[in-house]
């Protein structure tokens, strides 16, 4: 069974109810960190985690700069950053807006991939323009997996259908199971060793 270290959500237009969805579903026994790129407003408050707090049994919490990454909690980026997964920990910068955005799902994407090569799972969910479609396409790159929401399923098909595009080998599935995907190849299997070095 292969080992996952961290599970990385992205969403924009229509993705409080697809998240929510997405959490409800988790197990409470479920240990991967999850970190969810939500896109909103550089103006947006804090209201996201409690939101989502409501969904789930797991921890959630907006992310702050070099927090550690623990079992059994959803990180949410906050709003006018960028969220990059590093080693154990999480670091929130500034850096330019990438496709209109930030925080931005495919540089979340990428650090996720580049940080735990072969051990992160991918999810991209509904959205009305093409952001996570490069960064998903990099983690199966570096030996990772993919999950698209089956643009069917979502209230804008526009960024799952770019997802899919760019990662034809993602398992393209309906919003209501991905929840029971997603802990299928999780499948019980612990958080990374090194999940807390670094």
């Amino acid at each position: 069974m292969m080992q996952t270290s961290i599970v990385v959500v992205g969403s924009s237009w229509g993705g409080l109810a697809a998240v929510s969805t997405l959490l409800g579903g988790l197990p409470h026994d479920f240990t991967v960190p999850v970190a969810i790129v939500q896109h909103r407003s550089i103006h947006s408050d804090n209201l996201l985690a409690k939101l989502l707090q409501d969904t789930t049994p797991l921890r959630v919490v907006e992310v702050d700069d070099k927090e550690p990454m623990e079992p059994s909690t959803v990180y949410i980026a906050p709003p006018n950053y960028h969220m990059l997964v590093d080693v154990g920990h999480f670091t929130l910068t500034t850096d330019p807006l990438v496709r209109f955005s930030r925080p931005s799902i495919d540089v979340t994407f990428f650090s996720a991939a580049d940080s735990y090569p072969s051990s992160t799972i991918g999810i991209v969910l509904t959205g009305a323009n093409d952001d996570g479609a490069k960064g998903l396409h990099h983690i199966v790159f570096r030996g990772g997996r993919a999950i698209v929401q089956d643009p069917v399923t979502a209230e804008s098909p526009i960024m799952p259908e770019a997802a899919r595009r760019a990662v034809p080998q993602a398992a393209v599935v309906p919003l209501a199971d991905i929840a029971r995907h997603l802990a299928s190849m999780v499948n019980g299997v612990r958080t990374a060793p090194d999940l807390r070095t670094g």
